[in-house]
């Protein structure tokens, strides 16, 4: 295999490695990483599903407890990802998907069950989805690191 040898220890040539947390590569790859964070979403939303179907806690608290508790887990270090399409697609979906549980089905006078429409669900949560979220949060970084420093190591690799 391919390395190199430091002071009597050989370093092996990987193509990714998981490093705090996220998977890191050579060719900025995120798509495995967006998997496994949509599957640790996943878990987290159905960990806390006694909260999500609660009767006692309003629609605005399960979408509080939804952004606060699962949504971090997601979108954990998301100011370095440049996602493609596909990858939005992917995050929308899994956030309709809690959505959904949250504005639960309303019955219609003719006694049939309905589900909200995707242009529902954006008027009720006021747009404020994970993309939008996504975006605030790059240019937030891009903010802290334009307001570093010249010579800041950050800066420096950027």
């Amino acid at each position: 295999m391919d390395g190199i040898d430091i002071t009597q220890t050989h370093l092996e040539q990987v193509k990714s490695f998981k490093y705090l947390g996220s998977i890191v590569n050579g060719n900025n790859y995120i798509e495995e990483e967006i998997k496994g964070r949509i599957y640790l979403g996943n878990k987290a939303f159905y960990a806390n599903q006694d909260l999500f179907k609660s009767k006692l806690l309003t629609k605005n608290s399960k979408l509080r407890t939804y952004k606060t508790l699962v949504r971090p887990v997601v979108t954990y270090a998301c100011e370095m990802w440049v996602p493609k399409e596909n990858i939005k697609t992917k995050l929308r979906v899994f956030e309709r998907k809690v959505l959904r549980n949250i504005y639960e089905p309303t019955k219609e006078k003719d006694g049939t069950w309905q589900i909200k429409s995707n242009e529902e669900l954006n008027r009720l949560t006021g747009n404020k989805n994970i993309i939008n979220y996504i975006k605030a949060q790059r240019l937030a970084w891009f903010g802290h690191v334009h307001r570093m420093p010249d010579n800041s190591m950050v800066k420096k690799s950027i």
